[in-house]
């Protein structure tokens, strides 16, 4: 039986619950579990003054409900388990997590799996900036696990990113892969412009029906299907994610750069303009 957490809290003030995680609650009382001190701004609340708390959490597993889009941190720093949240939530969730596998059956805010080491989060909706980004001032974002959001994404996904795979179902903001050291992001709508800037090592797959413009900081290589773009497409298809499946069989144009780098990346558009 999972441990449920419902939110109730009435305010407009952001609600800040980091360190709430399975790891932390396998072996607390639900008494324990509700005196838990979360943050109304700046003040310190127990959790049971927001939340509704039933069940137990001795199998890792936690099922949060209500209109979370004021929630921040959920799942943050997490190392094992699983949380299956219902409704949008807010921002830096799955935050630096390390392993397990978060499930958000909405939309997400900011900061969506910045700095994250491990595990799986899984964005059913769409997501808003800064997907699995660096901090401000910190020298390298994701490095490792998969993040994979169906629906739309925001600005600099994947920024500094080192390891791990990211894939957006729908469209993305300008700047994917911006200041990329390695690592994978995939993208299956159009995408904004500035895709790759300053990369250094990397695979950036931009699958939309239209081709972006690209950085003049990029040359073209050559064209081929290589069958690791089928596996990377097989592994987020066996998670769910829908995309168009002609991709398994077309050949993709390569182009390296970004040339005021290292220039090691790759960028990978299909072929032609694909009729929708």
């Amino acid at each position: 039986m999972p441990l449920k957490l419902s939110y109730f809290g009435d305010t407009s003030v952001p609600v800040e619950v980091e360190g709430l995680t399975p790891d932390w609650a396998c072996d607390k009382s639900p008494a324990e579990i509700e005196r838990f001190e979360i943050f109304e701004g700046n003040r310190k609340r127990p959790l049971a003054e927001m939340f509704r708390v039933s069940g137990s959490a001795t199998d890792r597993c936690f099922e949060w409900e209500g209109n979370l889009a004021g929630v921040h941190w959920i799942g943050a720093g997490m190392q094992t388990g699983e949380m299956h949240v219902h409704g949008p939530v807010g921002r830096h969730v799955g935050s630096g997590l390390r392993g397990g596998a978060i499930q958000i059956h909405g939309d997400a805010g900011d900061w969506a799996g910045a700095e994250l080491h491990g595990g799986l989060l899984h964005i059913h909706g769409s997501a808003a900036q800064m997907v699995g980004a660096a901090y401000r001032g910190a020298p390298k974002g994701m490095t490792g696990g998969m993040i994979l959001v169906d629906g739309d994404a925001g600005d600099e996904v994947g920024a500094a990113m080192r390891r791990g795979l990211i894939a957006v179902g729908g469209s993305a903001g300008d700047l994917v892969g911006f200041n990329m050291i390695a690592g994978t992001v995939l993208v299956f709508g159009d995408c904004g412009i500035r895709a790759g800037a300053n990369m250094r090592r990397g695979t950036v797959g931009l699958f939309g029906a239209a081709r972006p413009t690209l950085l003049p900081t990029f040359r073209f290589a050559t064209t081929i299907r290589p069958h690791v773009v089928n596996v990377l497409l097989r592994t987020v298809a066996a998670q769910g994610v829908k995309f168009d499946q002609r991709l398994l069989e077309e050949e993709f144009d390569i182009y390296h750069g970004d040339a005021v780098s290292v220039g090691r990346g790759e960028l990978l558009l299909r072929q032609v303009e694909v009729a929708v």
